[in-house]
This record gives structure tokens, sequence and C-alpha cells, in this order.
């Protein structure tokens, strides 16, 4: 017994950068949207998790391959607050130099998100939990929510999963792969010196001070390998999250041992989220692979860059975001079909406002023609994108 029901076209969940791409495109397309996130902020690992990169949309080589809606957010990332595109990134070769990207803050971000979708008239729904799909036969009709109302359903004509985990897709039945990750504690923290510079400076940008401790991105903790984390089971992202809070006391604690009062140097934010990277994702009617960057896919429906190196770009392939056993859903963010060092490419910031457009779009078109994301196709989507002036081939950006 359900203490309520909800009827939408299109249902996202997860309120992460992807949901939200997915949940303003699905809305601007006329369609009756809802966004559900089980915090009380949007933007996921953006916000939450205080990545505060928004890493680039060029090819580092004077070229922007990314558009749509992941341009749209970049921009509204510093609208409340620091940042902005570096005038020089269209000159060529910044393999060192200044790319299409920004640093923010994530407190603007995240009202600026709001912001964004109220305007589009979207549903949000916070600090609502998503429990369980609900199915229509093999496919996905809507979710089973946990609220303070209590547990109630959310229906709709087409799901987007944009959890991050893949945790709509997994509980459909869809097949998944689990990924890794290594401890990265990311943290704001104040301090009386930086504190100064701004004020001589007139600038507040300093005060956005970030504290990276744990591992890099190869996973080198102190020179050694660090412990690889699954993020899938409770256990051990309670673990994961106190394991990232113990460095923060440690560093604090040597930082006032040697001489620097409590009152001069101090942390000021905590993610309010496990900051994971790779932890699930749903394996697609086609897949993103190492090695691919440059390649031809007659199924793209976007470019990314990488974001590490200059001069490799990626077409994203359509059948990425459709789950193999799963019907009525896309995926969308860091959970779409990609392996290997690909995954690495295709779960940061652009890529998954990218990826979360497409799925937007692609499901307002399954909606209108009464069809699975899986029976409509790449075709349709590329119209659309043709439609609006958004490249999806590597030919239409590159003479």
């Amino acid at each position: 017994m359900t203490a309520f029901r909800h009827d939408f076209d299109v249902l996202v969940c997860g309120g992460g950068v992807a949901g939200v791409a997915a949940a303003l495109e699905s809305s601007r397309a006329g369609m009756r949207t809802a966004l559900v996130e089980k915090t009380v902020t949007l933007g996921g690992l953006a916000t939450s998790g205080l990545v505060w990169a928004y890493l680039p949309l060029c090819d580092g080589l004077g070229t922007q391959v990314t558009y749509g809606i992941a341009e749209e957010l970049l921009h509204l990332s510093y609208r409340y607050g620091p940042g902005g595109v570096p005038p020089g990134w269209k000159r060529a070769d910044q393999t060192e130099g200044p790319r299409f990207w920004t640093l923010f803050s994530p407190a603007a971000f995240a009202l600026a998100l709001d912001e964004a979708l109220l305007s589009a008239g979207v549903a949000i729904w916070l600090d609502t939990l998503v429990c369980r799909p609900l199915l229509d036969g093999d496919a996905v009709a809507g979710v089973e929510v946990e609220t303070k109302d209590g547990r109630g359903a959310l229906t709709a004509r087409c799901v987007i999963d944009a959890t991050g985990d893949a945790d709509v897709a997994f509980r459909a039945g869809a097949e998944c792969v689990s990924g890794g990750n290594f401890l990265a504690m990311w943290a704001l923290q104040a301090s009386l010196e930086l504190a100064r510079r701004a004020a001589a400076r007139s600038d507040g940008t300093a005060l956005l001070d970030m504290l990276i401790l744990g591992s890099n991105v190869e996973g080198a903790e102190g020179g050694r390998p660090g412990a690889v984390w699954s993020g899938l089971d409770a256990r051990g992202v309670t673990d994961f999250v106190l394991e990232g809070r113990r460095l923060l006391r440690e560093h604090f604690s040597r930082l006032h041992a040697s001489g620097s009062q409590p009152r001069h140097a101090y942390p000021i934010t905590l993610p309010s989220m496990a900051q994971f990277r790779t932890t699930r994702r749903v394996v697609g009617k086609a897949s993103i692979v190492d090695g691919e960057h440059g390649m031809l896919r007659e199924d793209s429906v976007g470019l990314v860059a990488d974001w590490r190196k200059a001069g490799f770009v990626w077409e994203i392939p359509y059948g990425a975001l459709v789950p193999a056993k799963a019907k009525g859903l896309l995926a969308a963010g860091r959970c779409i079909a990609s392996s290997g060092d690909a995954w690495e490419v295709t779960r940061v910031i652009p890529a998954a406002a990218l990826s979360g457009q497409i799925a937007g779009m692609a499901a307002a078109l399954s909606a209108n023609r009464a069809v699975t994301p899986g029976d409509l196709g790449a075709g349709e989507v590329q119209a659309e994108l043709e439609r609006r002036g958004i490249p999806y081939h590597l030919g239409q950006v590159y003479d």
C-alpha cells in the first residue's frame, strides 16, 4: 500500500549534473518531468562532493567539442560565484595551458541549478530515496520512493537512471559491471593567510581553498598503492567516508602541532556525499572502450574530450546509454556503458552533462513515439541534434 502516486512523462533518478541535464532537456521538450534526489542539494559530486572543477569542453588544441547543456551548465557554475573560461583557451597546443573549463564555488553552482530547473518547470523531489523500480511486464515504468510522507510511487513513460551507481538499472535486472575507487578526500579549508591575500587583492576567489588528501588518480598514496573500494556495500561506504575524515583530522593535527593555531587554519566544508568515481555501470547495447578516441561511431550522439591530455576526443554512441537487458530505461552520467580508461573520460562533469542531455532528449522522443529507448534509432536523436546545431561527429568540428 503506497501513501501516494504521481504520474509523469519522464522520471529522472539522481540529481547530479547528468540528472539535471536530463531533466532540463526533457522538460524543455514539453515532457512532464520529475527529478528525484536523495540529498537536499542538486549537482552531485560537483556540489555535495566538492569536486569543484568543471573540466574542459575543448580538445586542448583550441577547438570546442562539447556543446549544448554541458556548455550552459559550465556558465551557470559561476553565475553566483567566482569562475570563468580562461580568455586564452582558443590558442593551439594548450597541453599545459588554459582550456575551456572553470573552477567554481560548489554552493554557488547548486543555487544556479535550482534556478534553472525551476525555470524549466521540472518537478523537483529532494530528500527522496529511490527504493526499487516499478515494472510493467519487463519494462521499467517508474520507481518506488521513500519520503517524509511515507512510501510512494512515481511512474513515467520513460525512466532515466542518473544515480551514478546504476541503482535503478541494477535492481531492474539489467546486466551491470562494478568498478573500483581510490580514496581521495576533497574538502574546503579556511586560513588566515589566504584571507589576508584575498583582502590584499580585493578578490575572494582565493578563499576557495581546496584540500586534497589520500590517493592520486593512479591510486598512489604516499608513494604506495592505495586500497580499492567498491562503493557498493553499506559498510564499505561508511568506512570510506570515515577514513577520509580521519585523513583530515590527521592533517589538521599535524598543522596545529607545527605551530599554526586552530583559529588560523581549519576545515570549513566537508563533502556531504561519498566521493566515489566509478562504482557500477550498465552493460549497454554499445560500449565505449579504450583506444576509441578519434574513431567514428555511426550511432554517435555527442563528443567529449579527455580532460587529462590534449587532442583525445571521443564519439559517444547512443547504445552506451541503453541498458542491454532493461526496457523503458536510459542511463546517464558515470553509469553509462564505458570501460577501462575510457570510464575515466566519461565519468566527469562535461561527459555527464552531455549524456544527461542525450538521455533527456531520447526519453522525450521515446515518450512522444510510444516506443522504448531501445527501439528508438540513433538517427532520430541525431536529427534532433542537427536541428539544434549541436555537433555529434568529429567531422562536424574538424575540417
